[in-house]
């Protein structure tokens, strides 16, 4: 007996994407163009690699990637809180919108798993309870 496919809220799946494209777009443009800490930019730009590595599985709506994504993204939130109050001027403006993408992306993230993780605790609960 196989379970009813779970359905999954497209419009969750497309906020949780722009939101990660922002968010590398802004960690790029932050560090060399808008406010880098060196001028000509710094090797800070690099932070936008490891948001690189959930894109595709995001972009394809991956389940496992939308739950490591949403642990990952948590150490941008913290910078962006950290640069948000101890940054000056413009770099501060720009660290409140990391916070905001950061933010959007966690909850998309959340909220498009939340469905298929309850559907797969039923199935669990109902196996078990066939089994005895």
């Amino acid at each position: 007996m196989s379970a009813a496919p779970v359905a999954l809220n497209p419009r969750l799946r497309l906020a949780a994407s722009a939101s990660l494209l922002a968010l590398i777009a802004l960690c790029i443009v932050w560090e060399t163009v808008l406010a880098p800490l060196r001028p000509g930019g710094s090797m800070l730009v690099l932070k936008a690699i490891p948001l690189l590595l959930p894109l595709r599985g995001i972009l394809r709506g991956n389940l496992y990637t939308y739950q490591w994504a949403s642990m990952l993204i948590l150490l941008y939130f913290m910078e962006g809180v950290v640069r948000a109050t101890s940054d000056p001027g413009f770099s501060a403006q720009v660290a409140w919108v990391e916070v905001v993408l950061t933010t959007i992306f966690f909850w998309c993230a959340i909220l498009y798993v939340r469905p298929a993780k309850r559907a797969a605790k039923a199935a669990r609960k109902a196996a078990g309870e066939s089994a005895h």
